[in-house]
């Protein structure tokens, strides 16, 4: 299309390209955005991921302007070809996410359409990928919003536009869940454990507050829980938490020990004024971490 730019990011760009991210962060989550400063500090690193960013040797972000608009956006990600990478990645190239407004209703003259920008767009990222010299290409929609990662189901013209470059899914779906922590069950209403001599201890876990369950001495079960309460980074979802982690025993499950630490986080929230939670889950129920 001959009204299309694709160019680098500009920090000029800060502003639409934060909205361009929003718009498709709160159609998964409701309500979660992020601050633009969050949206410039992933472009450069992600601190959070102290394990997989070392093994990135190159970042690139696009963008495709139309009419004096960012239409399409796109970020990309090297990996090191060699022992600095772990194997999973070591020299691939990765579209990290890309994302563009979809198409407005018929008969609307001022919202032009941006598919055509979206599909030179990921063109160029081919071209990129084609001079950096990959030898494998991966495409997805992780954000640096919570929950928002792989490609979402509410991103159909996300989807389609990576179908038609050639992509195609591969590995597991997972399903986000959220619930409001005031609906969880909470030891108040339910106060004897579900296994006799059962109690609970708290310590730091790796992914936030860790609650165990400890029989004799013995821990059979955890949950990990974290407040997304940064507000430096993150803007108009104070009261957000995360599960981190979720484990129990092999012998212990299905023996309401999962339901009780969760109700134990649940009062743990309640207390640092978290009002909403989010879990995560393989759709097959495969998910290697168990419960």
């Amino acid at each position: 299309m001959s009204d299309v730019q694709v160019r680098p990011f500009h920090r000029g760009d800060r502003d639409q390209l934060t909205k361009l991210v929003n718009a498709h962060a709160e159609v998964v989550v409701p309500g979660m955005r992020v601050s633009v400063n969050t949206v410039l500090g992933s472009l450069e690193r992600q601190p959070g991921e102290f394990i997989e960013d070392p093994w990135v040797s190159e970042r690139v972000t696009l963008v495709a302007e139309q009419r004096g608009r960012v239409a399409a956006a796109a970020h990309l990600l090297r990996y090191f070809p060699d022992e600095r990478a772990g194997e999973p990645a070591r020299d691939a190239g990765e579209i990290r996410w890309l994302l563009y407004w979809p198409a407005a209703s018929a008969g609307n003259p001022y919202w032009p359409d941006a598919t055509g920008a979206a599909e030179t767009l990921i063109a160029a990222c081919a071209g990129v990928f084609g001079r950096w010299g990959v030898t494998r290409q991966h495409a997805g929609g992780e954000l640096p919003v919570p929950g928002v990662y792989g490609v979402p189901e509410q991103w159909p013209h996300v989807a389609a536009l990576y179908r038609g470059a050639g992509f195609s899914h591969t590995g597991h779906t997972e399903v986000v869940y959220l619930a409001r922590v005031e609906d969880l069950p909470s030891p108040g209403r339910n106060p004897d454990p579900p296994l006799d001599g059962l109690a609970v201890s708290r310590s730091v876990g790796i992914n936030g507050c860790r609650l165990s369950a400890v029989l004799a001495e013995e821990v059979i079960g955890y949950i990990e829980t974290e407040v997304l309460d940064h507000p430096e980074r993150l803007s108009r979802h104070g009261g957000w938490a995360d599960v981190g982690n979720l484990h129990i025993a092999p012998g212990y499950r299905r023996r309401g020990v999962g339901s009780w630490l969760l109700g134990h986080a649940a009062g743990w929230l309640r207390l640092a004024g978290a009002n909403r939670l989010l879990n995560y889950a393989w759709l097959e129920g495969t998910d290697p971490g168990g419960l």
